[in-house]
């Protein structure tokens, strides 16, 4: 789901070349996981579930939001190094 394509469907650009690294992955966890921390505190404190249902929603939640934003900051990534001009992509 996170492996990028190998040329671009509309120029034929080479994105093997691209390398996001932990940038990426390190911004989602940070701000994911303040709101969806924030989100498990304030549905603690203001409706009082059982454990079962933090355990039950948390990760259901945090899953798909998770691997949404990673494939949005790794393209971001990969086209701001295109939009520098970034050695990395051999340009």
């Amino acid at each position: 789901m996170l492996t990028v394509a190998a040329t671009c469907a509309s120029c034929g650009l080479n994105l093997k070349e691209g390398d996001t690294g932990d940038a990426g992955a390190v911004l989602i966890v940070i701000v994911l996981g303040a709101v969806v921390g924030g989100l498990a505190l304030w549905t603690e404190f203001r409706f009082e579930p059982p454990l079962w249902v933090h355990l039950l929603l948390w990760p259901l939640v945090t899953a798909p939001l998770a691997i949404g934003a990673m494939r949005l900051a790794k393209s971001a990534l990969i086209a701001m190094q295109y939009r520098h001009r970034s050695s990395e992509m051999g340009l």
